[in-house]
């Protein structure tokens, strides 16, 4: 017999639990599809995993360096099961505890690879979900009122590099390793990229990343970018910028080698193992697009504002419908598409009020405009800059590289644009972005009392630096 719901959402994941929540909040019949482990991509082999490892290779590069807090660590060693094992066991409890919401919203879990079913016995209309069960029973059917498409995305390659996983990595493989190789090349500079080749270079092993664009991090303000090249070269990074990468010329044997145009010519790069961080790709094979009316652009999910596909109950959040593929997007996607179903009125996302984070050491964080953007919409701009090596507690952190740089419209104050790059800033960017959200001015952030001492002063300073009013600098 077919089971009846309001919603059912299709994928596990960050972007799809938080909407199955929200639907049960609002007292709807509600129910996930999901072939993996609830929490999928962001907990089991992105966001969590990796930070774990991040945080893990932060501490031993602290240790090491620990005499310049006047504490001795002679022979200190590094022990990657422990390290996996650590990482394995906060995404195990993040995972229980997920399986935990479900329960307490009363939301049905199936377990198995939803497919989307056209017009039919069951229905008149496209929607109805074909489960095909991972414990090998029967298919389900499942009869919905609306469809969340919340499937996620994964690793993409280039053409001739296949992923073996055991030479050629993408990012999913390498949370998995089982030791660290002496030397790898990470092929892309972006953040995933980024975030590795900083991970290993602080876990000793050699990197070198090769990027195609002129600099790494090609989508931050290119201050930031600047700032982070050369900060990660100090930790023995090696970035080869404007790198054509040539799939033709790979070799594998004990090692990895490839040739990449660079300079007009063409150099030959060798390592144990090879990295490709080029992106991800939106997960929509075979759940059925074919059979709905469904428009997919360039590989995404088109949607409307409120995230209806062309099939007005079909909607689709995260990273099928390409754009910001972060997880904090997905799940504020997922809370508007579940209350636009409900009627609920809800306000559309704003993507220029969403941070972004990269957590390299150091980390990386931003809100609004990049300059260069502000002035290719044609904004007069002013730029505050400020320093953290001006800020005490930066300096007890011993952590004073990096900055905050502040984007302002010189006509009428407006906030355009926060970068910062330095010590936490992840955990700082939100007070940026609540400015953004307020329409606040530089003027109003400045004057709002930053305690001492404290990382967030350098905020304060960027945002009187914005006028050349910085108290220490």
């Amino acid at each position: 017999m077919a089971l009846e719901y309001d919603v059912v959402v299709l994928g596990g994941g960050t972007g799809g639990y938080v909407s199955a929540i929200r639907a049960s909040q609002l007292g709807l019949k509600v129910a996930i599809v999901e072939k993996g482990n609830l929490g999928g991509t962001c907990l089991h082999n992105g966001c969590i995993p990796s930070k774990a490892l991040l945080r893990s290779a932060e501490v031993f590069k602290q240790t090491k360096e620990a005499e310049q807090f006047g504490i001795m660590t002679e022979n200190t060693s590094l022990n990657f099961d422990k390290v996996q094992e650590r990482k394995q066991s906060i995404v195990d409890q993040l995972h229980k505890g997920v399986q935990g919401l479900m329960k307490k919203g009363k939301i049905d879990v199936f377990e198995g690879f939803g497919r989307i079913l056209g017009p039919s016995i069951f229905s008149p209309t496209a929607g109805t979900i074909s489960v095909e069960r991972n414990d090998g029973e029967e298919n389900t059917i499942i009869i919905p009122k609306n469809v969340i498409i919340a499937t996620g995305s994964k690793p993409k390659s280039l053409p001739g590099l296949d992923l073996d996983g055991e030479l050629i990595l993408s990012s999913d493989h390498a949370l998995k390793l089982e030791e660290l190789p002496e030397s790898i090349l990470i092929v892309g500079g972006g953040v995933i990229g980024i975030e590795w080749a900083s991970m290993l270079a602080d876990f000793g092993v050699e990197v070198t990343v090769l990027e195609y664009m002129d600099r790494i991090l090609p989508t931050e303000d290119e201050d930031i970018s600047k700032e982070a090249q050369k900060l990660l070269k100090k930790k023995g990074i090696k970035f080869v910028t404007g790198a054509k990468v040539l799939p033709d010329t790979l070799e594998k044997g004990e090692n990895v080698t490839i040739q990449a145009e660079y300079k007009g010519e063409q150099q030959s790069f060798t390592a144990d193992k090879m990295l490709v961080s080029v992106g991800r790709a939106p997960n929509i094979d075979n759940i059925g697009l074919e059979n709905t009316d469904i428009i997919v652009d360039n590989g995404s999910i088109k949607t409307n504002q409120f995230y209806q596909t062309k099939e007005s109950h079909i909607y689709a959040i995260g990273d099928v419908i390409g754009g910001m593929q972060l997880a904090h997007v997905a799940s504020h996607e997922g809370i508007v598409a579940v209350e636009h179903i409900a009627n609920e009125n809800p306000l559309a996302i704003n993507y220029d009020h969403i941070s972004t984070c990269i957590y390299s050491n150091p980390e990386v964080a931003s809100v609004g405009l990049t300059e260069q953007q502000a002035k290719d919409q044609g904004y007069d701009v002013k730029v505050g800059k400020f320093p953290f090596q001006a800020i005490g507690k930066a300096l007890v952190y011993g952590e004073k590289d990096g900055f905050v740089k502040i984007i302002a419209d010189k006509q009428t104050e407006d906030l355009l644009g926060v970068h910062m790059i330095g010590p936490h800033v992840t955990d700082m960017i939100s007070e940026a972005g609540l400015a953004q959200v307020l329409d606040a001015t530089p003027w109003e952030v400045a004057h709002s009392i930053h305690p001492h001492p404290t990382l967030s002063e350098v905020i304060g300073e960027a945002a009187l630096a914005v006028d050349g009013k910085q108290i220490h600098g």
